[in-house]
């Protein structure tokens, strides 16, 4: 079985956190920040880059969260890299911005919202990401 390995990052404004709305051509649902590493790329600047692209925020620092596995829906498998038989690991991040930032989205989104961690939570698609915002301290 092939493994890709991706990260996905929590961004954190207070007591707020950022969802974004992945537009209809990449599946139209609720998720964080996320993407794939790159062969021979670093997890931490993976996550760095995808913030850059995706928000356009040029972090220095981000704080490690934990990882898992899963298995890709029937749906994902049309993505032109995905195939039958591969397994994703992720690595998920945290990172914290001052209060009055927001996201430059890129074409991968449609809309973000800020919202209360449940709140947040409660509209992501996948349930590790929302499993993981709410072990949050």
């Amino acid at each position: 079985m092939r493994e890709e390995r991706e990260v996905l990052i929590h961004v954190r404004r207070g007591a707020e956190f950022l969802i974004t709305h992945r537009a209809p051509e990449g599946g139209g649902y609720w998720h964080v920040i996320a993407g794939g590493v790159d062969p021979g790329e670093a997890w931490q600047a993976a996550a760095l880059r995808e913030l850059r692209e995706e928000t356009r925020l040029a972090a220095e620092t981000i704080e490690p969260l934990g990882e898992f596995t899963y298995t890709p829906e029937t749906w994902e498998l049309e993505a032109p890299r995905r195939r039958l038989g591969v397994t994703v690991h992720v690595r998920a991040f945290l990172v914290d911005v001052e209060h009055g930032w927001e996201p430059e989205l890129n074409e991968e989104h449609d809309e973000y919202r800020w919202l209360p961690r449940e709140e947040a939570a409660e509209l992501l698609y996948w349930p590790e990401p929302a499993a993981l915002l709410r072990s949050l301290p």
